[in-house]
């Protein structure tokens, strides 16, 4: 099984998924490592997926029987979005995201005044598209508890960490 966990920054996709390998399960938080690469898009940069890396991640996860919660906002994801078991969609208020985001010492995306307006921006337009293809949305302002306990339950069976 393979589980998709995506939102805005902000929204505690990393910190969810750190507490769910600390369950056993098996988990890769795309921001970090060599996951993403940045391309040109418009008048911009956008990060996308290694399609390649993560298409073999995923291709050994399906053969494994385990389950693989994915982390990750990208441009690219819906060219995977057959590859999911789950989408699922982590939501916070505006307010609640930015000041996430000023006390995080673990990412340094959102600190200055362009990448804020960036989420702003973002909020408005990009999270209504990834609500539209997500099984599931799970609002972070829970406790971090309820929120992992209700991604490990999309896991369906504790036998798959």
């Amino acid at each position: 099984m393979v589980i998709l966990v995506t939102g805005m920054s902000g929204t505690g996709k990393s910190t969810a998924l750190g507490r769910l390998a600390q369950r056993g399960y098996r988990v890769v938080d795309t921001d970090f490592g060599d996951w993403v690469e940045h391309v040109p898009l418009g008048d911009g940069v956008e990060r996308q997926w290694r399609e390649d890396r993560v298409d073999a991640l995923i291709a050994e996860h399906e053969r494994s029987g385990r389950t693989l919660f994915i982390a990750g906002t990208v441009w690219n994801q819906g060219r995977f979005r057959h590859r999911f078991d789950e989408v699922v969609l982590l939501s916070a208020p505006l307010d609640v995201m930015l000041d996430r985001i000023a006390g995080r010492d673990t990412n340094p995306f959102g600190k200055t005044a362009a990448e804020r307006a960036r989420i702003v921006a973002d909020k408005a337009e990009v999270e209504p598209l990834l609500r539209a293809s997500a099984t599931a949305e799970i609002d972070t302002r829970a406790p971090l508890a309820e929120v992992v306990d209700r991604l490990a339950a999309l896991a369906h069976d504790d036998s798959g960490r």
